[in-house]
């Protein structure tokens, strides 16, 4: 039989960047291209015996289907935890998600149609990118810069454009904190230009050095931001629990696309979320990961100082990510394929471009996932690598 596939389809196709990084799935391999969160940060031993007293003891609730919006105490929960970053209107509310991805799909379904335009931060979160191509839309990036995004190139796209798509903490991939300047003005863009905001936050409560830029909803005062955040990077990402604060207007479009799709996000998962926050110091848990994450990137900053010279590189204060550049000249992607074939996996940046014909000469690394051990030979490989390309460039 021949199948012939939707249309949305055509602009999800396996990338040559994806076949380099099949490898990565070798256990020998060193996982710089990973996303993932630390498994030594994972509350293992909390959630089973959460999951073991919820089994017990609110079996039903926790295996019965629920109400779209979400488990009612978990949206409390998350509803107090939001309030030490900001003051939650009365024409706002929380859904819970299936991740944040979610809410971003939710989001570019909700608001837009096949063939508006939505401003993105170039380079962006790849999830984000097919989320918005799925639904049809047509992606104008707009470049970030040590401090977040252009205003002024975000000021000129903003008149073609129906929303705006940003993550303003320790950016992925760049690893980049937007400033709160930077905030204000997009957000006054937004008004300006009766724009929506999404704000994909999954990384705020990763900090290193304890300081945080308020939230860009935190000051909405016309209900066009809506919020994303994610308890994937700060308690597990299995549980598959996001949310979503935004206009109850908004909401209420969320729910009726959410019903199509899942219908709700899985009970046991909010449910073991929820205890999780009530019966432990949740912000000491993420003071303790905080601490995990900032050994790991100090670890692999030096390494980049030592082992990379010559290569630019952004210095994140939180979330996974690092991403380095290289001198003009090197070749990304046989760079990237060297490193491979030394066991050494890195994500090409043209992944996380508008434009998937923009050249590139920069690269994502993580340090979430790899071990200290693996970071320290990862990035001395890397520097092998380079010195090889950079010496064979220069001669």
């Amino acid at each position: 039989m021949t199948y012939t596939f939707a249309d949305k389809l055509g602009s999800l196709k396996p990338s040559m960047i994806r076949e380099i990084l099949k490898s990565a799935n070798d256990k020998s391999v060193i996982p710089f291209s990973a996303g993932n969160p630390s498994s030594e940060a994972f509350p293992a031993a909390e959630i089973a015996g959460i999951t073991a007293d919820i089994l017990a003891n609110e079996s039903t609730t926790a295996l019965q289907y629920g109400i779209t919006e979400g488990y009612a105490p978990l949206i409390g929960a998350v509803k107090q935890n939001l309030a030490a970053k900001l003051t939650i209107a009365d024409t706002d509310d929380v859904i819970i998600t299936s991740g944040a991805q979610q809410a971003i799909e939710l989001s570019a379904r909700a608001i837009c149609n096949p063939g508006d335009r939505i401003m993105c931060e170039n380079p962006t979160f790849i999830g984000g990118i097919n989320a918005f191509k799925a639904a049809g839309l047509v992606l104008s990036g707009v470049d970030v810069e040590e401090d977040g995004i252009n205003i002024e190139a975000a000021e000129k796209a903003a008149s073609a454009v129906k929303m705006i798509y940003v993550i303003p903490n320790s950016q992925n991939p760049t690893g980049v904190t937007m400033s709160l300047e930077k905030r204000k003005a997009l957000y006054q863009i937004a008004c300006k230009h009766n724009l929506i905001i999404i704000e994909d936050d999954p990384y705020g409560d990763i900090s290193f050095s304890g300081k945080t830029v308020p939230p860009i909803k935190s000051f909405d005062t016309e209900g066009r931001v809506i919020y994303a955040g994610s308890f994937s990077k700060t308690i597990a990402p299995a549980l598959r629990i996001g949310f979503a604060l935004c206009n109850k207007e908004i909401l209420q479009k969320f729910v009726i696309l959410k019903q199509i799709t899942d219908v709700h996000t899985t009970s046991l998962s909010q449910m073991i979320c929820y205890r999780f926050m009530r019966d432990y110091d949740y912000n000491a848990h993420l003071d303790s990961i905080s601490r995990i994450y900032k050994n790991k990137c100090s670890l692999m900053l030096e390494g980049i100082e030592e082992h990379l010279s010559g290569v630019e590189f952004t210095r994140p204060d939180g979330g996974l990510f690092i991403w380095c550049t290289l001198p003009s000249g090197i070749d990304l992607l046989e760079f990237a394929q060297k490193a491979i074939q030394r066991k050494v996996a890195i994500v090409p940046g043209i992944a996380f471009l508008t434009d998937e014909n923009q050249p590139s000469s920069s690269f994502r690394l993580n340090f979430s996932t790899p071990s200290e051990e693996a970071i320290v030979k990862g990035i001395r490989i890397l520097g092998e690598v380079f010195s090889s390309a950079f010496n064979h460039e220069i001669h």
